[in-house]
């Protein structure tokens, strides 16, 4: 019995976008992996034989397998293989701590984990943290793919559904843990049709994939879409200004995402003016509004960037703006996509608002999550029936295009990355000498945000910034660490014994703004989500 009778699929599985374009383009180049080349039989056929040995393996629907890896062709492969076996992906980030690591494997009740080899160290620290240890593989042709570990639990075989998660991907929100957003087939299904209608893309196309894979973008923005329709993928693992320039022009890239901090650091590049970007039609920003001067940079350049809004638990795609609309329309995020619906709420009434209006944005649609992962109070706390409450305060004007004015939850985006002030607190207040913590962010003209940390020591003892910052590069990602700490006797609080945050934020604001030295954080090389 052939596959495909074997494991008949829903209408909106993504597994079959694979299998049908190889079928119909089998020679096209699928992926373009630091210049190896794969095309679409070769990819389809990977994919195709690891689900099979997934599915003898005891694998299948209800399972969740993890990874820890860089962008690859390996790992787009394991993607492609557990969503033809109906296998939920989670893609968990390197950049994490192990410390960060074991808390997201203790709580995703994981039925294997895939390791690429560059980060094996990491990903066994973790692992031999955790309170189970399940099954483990190195990613590869010659690894997994050629012997994959029996399951623990064997599934039945049966039919991947619409309904099915393919993806989980872990967030940051409000609270001190991360979430896993649960994204199903049927959701990046109508996320990539929309995307399709208001920003499509062609086989002739060639995408520059710079975001790293643990992020929804990185999967539903563009990349899904060059795969459904015969596109060519270029992957980078990491985001080197100079080098994704050459890629643009040797590779002839057509079509790229990122996000402001990057698309400003290209244009800061020494390469900037030479460099060839003339084939770039379609360049996406996300995860942050981007500042008006950027945008005139890249038009100057004959490339004009089409600012989008989203967020993972929509799929992420809510609202885009453009390219040609963004002059008249400075921090504009725009109009929603095909198939997304949106409401402006009062945060206080919980009404809706007519026309121009202030308030909550709210967002219905087809690709909005399923959930989040064994989590279904906050899930209940997120939605409002059919309504995913995003947390972003908004202003609609007249013509319907949406600007973003603040967010109500305490977030902030630092190069593109969610950072939430609760979850570094947490992670500060494991220092015995540390009594309370308050992080904020403020602005910076190169990440976005950055944060800012308050620190009330224990009574009695004696700590300095530096002492702060070190215990946070041990227990947080480089993109959570405060780029600044402040040592002070308390925490500012209003009447009913809040945390006064506002107040902090302008204080930290005035202090990004002066010269720092004692507790400043030196840039790094890492950038981007």
């Amino acid at each position: 019995m052939s596959w495909d009778a074997e494991h008949e699929d829903g209408a909106h599985t993504v597994g079959r976008w694979l299998t049908d374009r190889a079928a119909r383009s089998p020679q096209r180049t699928a992926i373009d992996d630091r210049g190896v080349r794969t095309d679409y039989a070769t990819l389809s056929s990977r994919a195709t034989s690891l689900a099979e040995r997934l599915r003898r393996g005891g694998y299948g629907p209800g399972d969740r397998i993890a990874t820890v890896s860089g962008n690859s062709a390996d790992h787009v492969v394991a993607f492609f293989a557990c969503a033809l076996a109906g296998i939920a992906f989670v893609p968990l980030s390197w950049r994490l701590t192990p410390r960060e690591l074991v808390g997201l494997l203790d709580r995703t009740d994981l039925a294997l984990v895939l390791v690429e080899d560059e980060h094996a160290a990491l990903a066994g620290e973790a692992l031999r943290g955790a309170e189970r240890m399940p099954p483990v593989a190195v990613l590869g042709a010659t690894e997994v793919e050629a012997s994959v570990p029996l399951s623990r639990t064997t599934r039945p075989r049966r039919p991947v559904h619409d309904d099915d998660p393919l993806l989980v991907i872990f967030t940051s929100g409000s609270e001190a843990a991360p979430k896993g957003v649960v994204l199903t087939h049927a959701n990046c299904f109508w996320n990539n049709l929309a995307l399709a209608q208001a920003l499509p893309l062609g086989a002739e196309d060639v995408v520059l994939a710079m975001l790293p894979q643990f992020h929804v973008a990185a999967w539903n923005c563009q990349p899904l879409l060059a795969w459904w329709v015969g596109a060519t993928v270029v992957l980078e693992r990491s985001f080197q200004p100079a080098r994704v320039l050459q890629l643009v022009a040797e590779r002839g890239v057509t079509a790229m995402m990122g996000v402001p901090t990057q698309y400003g650091m290209l244009a800061a590049d020494r390469a900037w003016e030479q460099t060839d970007v003339s084939t770039l039609r379609l360049a996406l920003v996300g995860g942050a509004t981007m500042p008006a001067w950027l945008q005139d940079a890249w038009t100057r350049r004959g490339v004009a960037l089409t600012q989008g809004y989203g967020l993972t638990e929509a799929a992420p795609n809510v609202l885009h703006l453009p390219a040609d609309e963004a002059p008249a329309s400075p921090g504009a995020v725009g109009r929603p996509y095909p198939h997304v619906s949106v409401r402006v709420v009062d945060p206080e009434s919980l009404l809706a608002l007519e026309g121009e209006a202030t308030g909550e944005l709210w967002v219905r649609g087809p690709s909005v999550f399923a959930g989040y992962l064994d989590d279904d109070e906050a899930t209940a706390r997120a939605m409002s029936g059919e309504w995913l409450r995003t947390g972003d305060l908004v202003h609609r004007d007249a013509a319907g295009v949406v600007r973003i004015v603040d967010r109500i939850k305490d977030i902030f985006i630092s190069g593109g990355e969610n950072v939430a002030p609760a979850e570094v607190e947490l992670a500060l207040g494991l220092h015995p000498l540390i009594a309370e913590a308050a992080v904020v962010g403020a602005p910076d003209p190169v990440w976005g945000e950055r944060g800012v940390a308050f620190v009330v020591p224990a009574a009695g003892a004696a700590l300095s910034p530096d002492e702060v910052l070190m215990h946070a590069r041990r227990n947080l990602a480089a993109f959570k660490v405060p780029v600044h700490v402040e040592i002070v006797s308390a925490l500012p609080r209003s009447t009913i014994d809040k945390l006064a945050r506002s107040r902090l934020r302008e204080r930290a604001e005035r202090l990004l703004a002066a010269p720092r030295t004692k507790g400043h954080v030196p840039e790094t090389e890492e950038v981007g989500p």
